[in-house]
């Protein structure tokens, strides 16, 4: 085998790519000013209908374009997931699709000199050489060695491609970053998942209450439909936050809650609505298990004592729980989605799901709907053996590897055998991902072979050995899209415009990559055209329509449930005791665990995200900068007083192990608590070759260098970081 690189310094793309990058600028210039660009009563050669990915969420879009141009984007009306509209971030894919520093062609790391630099190849050398690589690691450490990291709807192809190669180990940062925890807590508590999307009956609900979602400005298009037609019909919304969010603004209550203490406000509803016989008795009695369990565990979790933990009022505690009592079943606290927070994450979203359980809303209008899928049979292919990673550290209800496990298990620790040893990249900015960055970097450079698939030169390109520009979504067949949601649908993602650059759609990369590795048997479709209307075929539904419309909806089927729930858990029933948390040596129902304090002088760090951005994914984007230039550090007006901090200043940041990032402007608000600040995440960008993203704001990413383990699933709470503000000092 080639000798591994133990050590990759990180390369910008420049050269002959500089040239290509200007090329491309001019062009996009030329559209810009366009005399039609901006005219919205223009008449377009031909309108397109597929769905965005400029988030997970998946809207339907309709691609008006001109003199083969995307000149605008809009929501397909026929799709239930837009219903016509879309939010700020997918009217902006045209900034995506025309960025003058998209990754345009294919490189490979080489050395010349003894300087590493980038070379432009051919397609075909860059697979070649990707295929060679990766079965040199096979063959020396074993399939399972190499890792896949993926984000995004194209991922499915190099699963298969994985799979295909032997290895299990298939990761995704959005489970132990971001909703594993949810997930895992439903599972132990209902059965089964909530779901992307989420399965909330939102329009028809009568109290809603929100822990630390920010809808309004986590902007999942149809959520904020759904929102807003609930306000429209009389709803009441409870927010639970340390900061007065968007969501705040539109509730009847706002509880400024202290950062870590949800739990103990959770076991306090459920003290106020058992003891005040409030909760919905039927429903318990029908489909419930551990009741007497739950009572005798919030026997003593009194208002009176969640005020002490929490710094809300016992009266408001009770006003609240009530509040949601009165509406019942037509009404949820929400479930979340950002979970992974203090460690505890599980049994956290686990007494959200009791609650819920308490207000008998599964299977209920206004509460938790049933949702239907369309069923689209799957290309017939053989079946990989693929083998699983086995992870150092080992939690009992993962459902799959935790991304930070595997990255963890890619430094060089002595133990050569048991590590990962290559990683396939795609879509997923890994260094920005993960929490503590500057070990992530330490893991790729230990790493024999790294190939990155983006349309971007996100940070995680520059430590790769490979990078294989992608299309992106506007120039691209992916796989199907059949969420399961209130009704049943099927949608496509098709070209709107032919492809840019040398860039290549995910399925044609990972269909030739796994040619020249021998794995032709799980691609053996001619093009995408091809499996994508086999599939349907088989489904007996029309490609044709399909292609003109961008969906089909199937038979709706009932989305509520009136009589005795049969749901997956051991026992059938909601499980408010879980006897499988108590056999893996877990509480079986969930404790309140108070959270580390802040130093003297520090303040929490939290982050969240803008209605404008998808984290890092746009903030190179030209046309939402113009928007959301930057993030800011929101602080409360009084601890910017003791600092002397005016409005406006640029501040840095330090937290407890001496990383800084910055400089970010100050935000002063009395939106916040006094012993936190908040910052929006995806900015201060590091890499160079991002021409607009570059030096914008600060990067909480930077920030997180510690967490709590989730003992349940292995989720990598974040919210355990803390940092000092000062003032910045320009050079």
């Amino acid at each position: 085998m080639a000798s591994a690189i133990n050590r990759r310094t990180f390369l910008r793309i420049s050269g002959t790519t500089v040239i290509g990058a200007a090329a491309a600028s001019a062009g996009l210039m030329s559209f810009s000013k366009a005399s039609w660009a901006n005219d919205r009563t223009v008449t377009p050669d031909r309108v397109v209908p597929t769905f965005c990915e400029l988030c997970f969420w998946k809207c339907g879009v309709l691609a008006s374009v001109k003199d083969e141009k995307v000149y605008k984007l809009e929501g397909n009306p026929k799709h239930p997931l837009s219903n016509g509209k879309l939010c700020p971030r997918g009217v902006g894919g045209i900034g995506a699709l025309y960025d003058p520093d998209r990754l345009k062609r294919p490189l490979i790391r080489t050395t010349v000199n003894g300087e590493e630099k980038w070379r432009e190849v051919s397609w075909d050398e860059a697979l070649t050489y990707t295929a060679k690589r990766l079965t040199e690691v096979k063959a020396q450490w074993g399939a399972p060695s190499i890792a896949l990291f993926s984000h995004g709807h194209g991922g499915a192809f190099f699963k298969t491609l994985v799979k295909g190669l032997g290895s299990n180990t298939i990761v995704a940062p959005s489970n132990d970053q971001c909703r594993g925890p949810r997930e895992s807590g439903y599972e132990l508590t209902y059965g089964e998942a909530v779901g992307s999307v989420e399965t909330v009956d939102t329009p028809h609900s009568k109290c809603i209450a929100y822990l630390g979602t920010h809808l309004g400005e986590n902007m999942h298009n149809t959520a904020v439909q759904d929102m807003s037609a609930a306000s429209a019909n009389g709803c009441t919304f409870i927010t639970v936050d340390p900061r007065f969010s968007i969501i705040a603004s539109k509730s009847k209550y706002w509880l400024p809650i202290k950062p870590g203490t949800d739990t103990a406000l959770l076991l306090a509803w459920a003290h106020v609505l058992i003891e005040e016989n409030l909760y919905q008795r039927a429903f318990v009695e029908m489909n419930v298990v551990g009741f007497d369990q739950l009572a005798a565990h919030v026997k003593d979790k009194t208002p009176e004592w969640a005020y002490l933990e929490t710094g809300i009022e016992p009266s408001v505690i009770r006003a609240t729980a009530r509040e949601l009592a009165k509406n019942a079943p037509a009404a949820f606290v929400h479930p979340g989605r950002h979970v992974v927070w203090y460690g505890n994450d599980t049994q956290r979203t686990r007494a959200v799901a009791i609650v819920n359980g308490l207000l008998g809303n599964w299977g209920k209008k206004g509460g938790f709907y049933l949702p239907q899928s369309l069923s689209v049979p799957a290309y017939p292919v053989p079946k990989p053996h693929a083998e699983l990673y086995k992870p150092r550290l080992n939690f009992p209800f993962a459902t799959l590897p935790c991304a930070y496990d595997v990255a963890q298990a890619s430094v060089k620790d002595g133990d050569d055998a048991a590590r990962i040893h290559a990683w396939v990249v795609y879509g997923c900015n890994v260094p920005l991902t993960l929490p503590n960055t500057a070990k992530t970097i330490e893991a790729m450079n230990a790493l024999d072979f790294v190939v990155a698939i983006d349309t971007m030169p996100s940070e995680v390109t520059g430590y790769a050995d490979v990078v294989l520009p992608e299309n992106t979504y506007l120039e691209r067949h992916d796989d199907l899209e059949s969420t399961p949601y209130r009704v049943p649908y099927v949608a496509l993602r098709q070209p709107v415009v032919a492809s840019l650059y040398d860039s290549k759609p995910g399925w044609w990369i990972a269909k030739s990559l796994g040619e020249k590795l021998g794995l032709s048997e799980y691609f053996p479709w001619k093009d995408a055209e091809d499996y994508l209307s086999t599939r349907l075929t088989k489904a007996n539904l029309s490609y044709e329509q399909l292609k003109k419309d961008g969906v089909i909806l199937g038979t709706p089927a009932p989305i509520y449930e009136d009589g005795p729930l049969t749901l997956k858990t051991p026992s059938k029933k909601v499980e408010f005791f879980s006897q499988q948390l108590a056999d893996a040596g877990l509480p079986g129902l969930p404790d309140y665990e108070p959270t580390e304090e802040p130093p003297t002088g520090y303040f929490r760090l939290l982050f969240g995200r803008s209605p404008v951005h998808t984290f890092s994914r746009t903030t190179n984007n030209a046309r939402l900068l113009e928007i959301v230039p930057e993030n800011e550090l929101w602080m409360n007006v009084e601890m910017a007083r003791v600092l002397d901090l005016k409005p406006g200043t640029k501040v840095m940041l330090e937290n407890q192990d001496s990383v800084q990032t910055g400089p970010i402007r100050l935000r002063v608000t009395q939106r916040i608590r006094q012993d936190c600040v908040y910052m929006v995440h995806g900015f201060g960008r590091e890499d160079r070759r991002l021409s607009r993203g570059y030096g914008r704001g600060a990067s909480d990413a930077r920030l997180v260098t510690r967490i709590k383990r989730d003992p349940v699933m292995g989720g990598t709470g974040m919210n355990v970081n803390f940092v000092t503000i000062s003032r910045w000092k320009e050079a």
